[in-house]
């Protein structure tokens, strides 16, 4: 494996300070999407999408089932096994008033494993449509678990941050855990750009077939497009696939509202690697094996490693990735390969198996890629920060004559359906 981009990287450097990537404007990452063009559902066949590989410099179609011809030998898989929970849900007034409460992260436990298993009460920062309307100390409504009947009552605690709120659960059956309520008093959150109300389907659909570690409030979408079949082809090419956990928070959907990318803050999100994937990309920068990354999310995943290797080479073992730190020059004056090390020495020596971290990490133009050699996607939102990950790696620092725009045209000129439910893309690194 090669760092992605690493030929250019001093040119992107000397091209690019943080202060000239904080300046990028959103408004350039713009483009028309007719909403006949979003995909409101699925493919049956989840693997007959179509796919637009984009390698070299050049534009090819086909479709997602040929993904295991089309991936470097050798190389790395790598996917986001996190899965989506029942995250909305209803609550009504005695007049009548819905509520509805959008689960985002536990708080009390913050362990989301832990958090799933408590029985009788737990507290998880919420969003809250039509907050004005709860005015009552508590909300509660009765659920069906395996024929029995459970009372859960919500109740409202301080506000916190991006207008959210700590919102303590309780419910009257010790034997039932926080993992049944979410899942008999909940519904999935398909994305709002669908336009639509969550459907039966929507259970089965909005998950990858790989998918088993609950926290998600959105799905990996890139990974929608698997087969159990399809991972079993790739393996036989001789492809290692390999799983990380990031939990995709309420965050992914927000609008970047600041003209200039500086000012929109990104969202924080918590991840989980083992030592094993750690070791295999420390061995990957030896070989020079390729490292593609499944999804936005496992790219996130992926590219924070580093960072978290060169805060421990400072002594900082904080575990947490900022937004820009990956700019600053302490990071940049770090090798990718001492970092990693410093990574996999930390796990040796506190004999730790799977790490847990989180990031808020912005790869924006002018990011340094480091781990992921290339990734499978889907296609974003206009003026997303999706987008703006995505013409890193197909453009680096070049923001007048973006290869992104050139697919995006030829995609929609072409017939392809965007967003979560629409088709994907491949771009690799050959360099």
């Amino acid at each position: 494996m090669s760092e992605f981009g690493i030929s250019n990287f001093y040119s992107y450097f000397c091209t690019m300070k943080i202060d000239e990537i904080k300046n990028i404007r959103i408004e350039d990452f713009d483009y028309p999407l007719p909403d006949e063009r979003i995909a409101k559902h699925p493919l049956a066949d989840r693997d007959a999408c179509k796919l637009l590989e984009y390698r070299d410099g050049e534009i090819s179609h086909h479709s997602f089932s040929e993904l295991p011809d089309l991936l470097p030998a050798d190389s790395i898989l790598v996917m986001n096994n996190t899965r989506v929970i029942n995250a909305r849900m209803e609550f009504f007034r005695h007049s009548g008033a819905r509520v509805e409460i959008f689960l985002l992260e536990p708080l009390a436990p913050r362990d989301y494993a832990v958090a799933f298993q408590t029985r009788r009460n737990c507290r998880w920062q919420c969003m809250v449509g039509n907050l004005k309307k709860w005015k009552d100390d508590y909300l509660e409504k009765e659920i069906d678990i395996d024929g029995r009947k459970v009372m859960l009552r919500a109740i409202r605690h301080e506000s916190l941050s991006g207008n959210s709120h700590a919102v303590e659960f309780e419910w009257d059956d010790e034997t039932v855990t926080f993992a049944s309520i979410v899942e008999a008093a909940g519904n999935i959150p398909i994305p709002p750009y669908l336009n639509r109300k969550s459907e039966e389907s929507d259970a089965t659909d909005y998950q990858t077939v790989y998918s088993r570690i609950s926290g998600s409030v959105a799905a990996p979408t890139a990974g929608l497009h698997f087969t159990p079949e399809l991972l079993d082809r790739i393996r036989a090419k001789g492809i290692e696939t390999h799983e990380v956990t990031l939990h995709v928070g309420a965050g992914t959907f927000q609008p970047v509202k600041s003209e200039e990318i500086g000012g929109h803050p990104m969202h924080r999100e918590t991840f989980e690697v083992d030592i094993d994937l750690v070791r295999k990309i420390r061995k990957a920068l030896e070989d020079k094996r390729k490292v593609i990354a499944v999804g936005t999310t496992t790219v996130r995943t992926l590219e924070s490693l580093p960072l978290l290797g060169i805060r421990l080479m400072h002594g900082d073992a904080s575990m947490e990735v900022g937004q820009w730190e990956a700019y600053n020059e302490e990071s940049l004056s770090v090798g990718t390969k001492d970092a990693i090390a410093a990574l996999e020495d930390h796990m040796e020596n506190e004999h730790v198996d799977s790490l847990s971290a989180s990031t808020s990490i912005m790869i924006a133009p002018g990011f340094r890629w480091r781990v992921a050699d290339g990734m499978v996607t889907n296609f974003h939102q206009p003026q997303s920060t999706l987008l703006l990950l995505v013409s890193s790696l197909l453009d680096g620092s070049n923001l007048n004559d973006p290869a992104w725009r050139l697919i995006y045209k030829d995609a929609l000129e072409n017939g392809y359906r965007f967003l979560s439910y629409g088709d994907a893309c491949l771009f690799i690194n050959e360099k």
